[in-house]
């Protein structure tokens, strides 16, 4: 069973995201996902200082199974790009949630608008268990 953390919101494109500490919202891609595309060969991601809007697409993760779009959850400016995933991309297979995650974003308004329009750790969890 894929693991689903209670503190995090998710997307049906299964993205999560974390509010950090110092207010950013940190991204990747659940467990769920991870395990139905298999190992994790490439990830590209958008560079430090893109605008990147809700729902457009902001890379993409290849798999030896297959390539797929990422999306983004929400609309900011990427702060920090998870740069360990250039060398070693299986961390998202390794750790989706801690080591694996993908871009840091910076929301100038409206960050409990953004995250109330995403699931909650229940939602999601109704959403993979129908997938499966």
């Amino acid at each position: 069973m894929s693991e689903v953390k209670q503190q995090l919101w998710y997307t049906d494109e299964h993205e999560w995201v974390q509010r950090t500490v110092d207010g950013t919202l940190r991204i990747g891609i659940t467990d769920f996902a991870q395990h139905q595309l298999g190992d994790i060969v490439f990830v590209e991601l958008p560079g430090a200082g893109t605008t990147i809007g809700q729902g457009t697409e902001i890379g993409t993760i290849e798999s030896v199974k297959t390539v797929s779009d990422l999306f983004a959850p929400v609309t900011g400016t990427v702060l920090k790009v998870n740069e360990a995933l250039e060398s070693t991309p299986e961390l998202v297979n390794e750790s989706p949630y801690e080591e694996g995650w993908m871009i840091e974003v910076e929301m100038s308004n409206g960050v409990e608008e953004a995250l109330g329009k995403l699931l909650s750790a229940e939602q999601y969890e109704q959403l993979i268990s129908d997938e499966q």
